[in-house]
């Protein structure tokens, strides 16, 4: 029995170093390359930041980092020209090893320098730098009693893929600034370089258009939300709306591109418009028909017709869009548009006689292409989901595959970009754990384990050219069971954090034990940052014990 007792007490101790040792290097996402080296660099009572490069992007991110430190600290260190015998310094690499988001990290007992070759380089490596940190160092107000101290290592490090991203639905419920904001503030936290804007919706747009101002003086407000689940058809009877002015955008797109995260805009078409058919009827199937904006969750009949004046209209809308988001993609939806109304329309009958399409995926197909030459002819692109693969993809459309991953191989074999962003591993509005112990949600299980399991590589479906194709991954937050920002954190993290790993981090590397014992030690980084992520119970062996798997409400 005694001997039994030791080794139990040798296998908790040998754990516990093990994970002491973790969280002194508890990155996330994990680098591609750390090596531990002993002793550590502690914070001067002063200070000095040095930049060597003169790109004032470079110096931006310095002074942000100074920022923060000042008021985790109390203590604001001073960013002066150059580098040498500075504290921490910002130093320009010599040849194009590294890459436009690459980073090295060197932290010695007496210096910390970080070096890149562009300025995003340099905000990712801030980043690690202050996850090496104690975690006191993203509070927002000064924290006594700290021993400001970086554990001596080398990082050499760049991302698995150039597109990671997280989309949030605005449409359905509507998020004020300053949320949307923080949310950006997290996906750089953890190198996201991504945030795709859900801004329309059956249930509400979101984004002002000077040229319709009936899109958010009416369409922007619905008279009724679904309380419950969509099986109760219960309503509260209360108006519900708000909208983004371009103020506010262009405020938000500016904030975003600080942090080196491109906004990319969704514009829903022909589906999900019944707030647009709410206030432009003719641009529907029955130009009489007086439509409320949706109270009703899921996937309506009544869809835009491609008329020449619903061209216009979204022209004019993308135009004014395109105008506020310098984005190199425009999303323009196109999924779970029903064809009933368009096999009824005697219009439309005429219209695929004319332009010898067999059927309404391809007048579908039509519909996207001429927005998809008109989005080109502004020198953009336009991205979809899968559902653009029917009845022939546009020349220039970059595919967003969430109906699994099939819709991205095709498109990859087509020779077409894609990005990965599938249900069964993406949608952070699934539960995360038994349902009975959790607030409604649309359904699904998806636990952080299973999230953390995703491989967006497909390399053994696609020759080396077309997996090229695969731009990267995609976390998506559909907002119909979320109402508050609350919510919106509680869901989207710590999974969210999985699919950033899985993004940055090579798919070798990735080991969800090591991933849990880093997460433990970042939740006081996240702590700090007020986020309101689930939290799943753990045993003394760092493990997660899940409630079981019961069937979805």
């Amino acid at each position: 029995m005694k001997k039994l007792f030791n080794y139990l007490a040798v296998t908790l101790l040998s754990v516990t170093s093990l994970y002491a040792q973790t969280a002194r290097y508890a990155l996330v996402p994990k680098p591609v390359h750390l090596e531990e080296r002993s002793g550590s660099y502690t914070l001067p009572a002063k200070p000095t930041i040095g930049v060597q490069s003169t790109n004032p992007d470079v110096r931006r991110i310095a002074q942000m980092l100074a920022d923060q430190l000042a008021k985790s600290t109390g203590t604001t260190p001073v960013v002066k020209t150059g580098n040498a015998g500075k504290d921490i310094s910002f130093v320009s690499a010599k040849g194009p090893k590294l890459g436009a988001e690459g980073y090295m990290l060197t932290v010695t007992p007496k210096q910390i320098v970080i070096t890149a070759e562009q300025p995003q380089g340099f905000f990712y490596g801030v980043q690690s730098l202050m996850q090496l940190m104690p975690a006191a160092v993203f509070s927002s107000a000064k924290v006594d009693g700290v021993t400001w101290s970086v554990p001596a290592c080398t990082v050499e490090d760049q991302p698995r893929y150039g597109y990671r991203g997280s989309m949030l639905d605005v449409g359905r419920y509507f998020y004020p600034v300053p949320f949307i904001k923080k949310y950006i503030d997290l996906l750089a936290v953890h190198k996201m370089n991504t945030f795709h804007w859900h801004l329309t919706e059956d249930q509400g747009w979101r984004i002002e258009i000077k040229k319709y101002p009936e899109l958010t003086q009416k369409a922007s407000i619905r008279p009724s939300t679904m309380v419950g689940h969509y099986r109760d058809h219960k309503y509260d009877n209360k108006p519900y709306g708000g909208f983004y002015t371009q103020d506010e955008v262009r405020d938000i797109v500016k904030y975003a591109q600080d942090r080196f995260i491109t906004v990319i805009p969704e514009i829903e078409m022909p589906g999900h418009s019944v707030a647009v058919l709410s206030v432009h009827p003719e641009l529907g199937g029955n130009l009489d028909r007086m439509l409320p904006v949706s109270s009703t969750w899921g996937v309506h009949e009544q869809v835009l017709f491609p008329r020449e004046e619903t061209f216009t209209f979204l022209e004019n809308v993308l135009t004014e869009v395109m105008a506020l988001f310098p984005s190199q993609y425009i999303h323009i939806g196109g999924d779970e548009c029903p064809k009933i109304e368009w096999k009824q329309s005697k219009f439309c009958q005429a219209l695929m006689k004319e332009k010898g399409l067999k059927d309404e995926h391809e007048l579908q197909s039509y519909f996207i292409q001429r927005i998809d030459k008109f989005v080109t002819s502004k020198g953009r692109r336009i991205i979809g989901w899968d559902e653009i693969l029917e009845g022939g993809l546009s020349p220039n459309a970059t595919v967003m595959s969430w109906r699994g991953i099939n819709g991205g191989i095709a498109a990859a074999r087509q020779n077409h970009d894609v990005v990965m962003s599938p249900t069964t591993y993406c949608y952070l509005d699934y539960y995360q754990a038994d349902p009975k112990t959790q607030p409604v949600e649309i359904g699904g299980f998806l636990p952080l384990e299973k999230v953390y399991s995703f491989n967006p590589s497909v390399t053994d479906s696609l020759t080396a050219d077309q997996a090229k194709h695969v731009l990267g991954v995609q976390a998506n937050v559909w907002s119909e069971y979320l109402p508050t920002t609350h919510y919106v954190e509680y869901m989207a993290y710590p999974r969210l954090i999985a699919i950033a790993e899985t993004a940055w981090t090579p798919g070798e590397a990735k080991n969800f034990d090591d991933f849990k014992q880093r997460l433990e030690a970042h939740k006081k980084r996240l702590d700090y940052l007020n986020v309101n992520y689930f939290e799943a119970p753990i045993n003394k062996n760092f493990e997660y014990v899940w409630p079981k798997q019961t069937a979805s409400k």
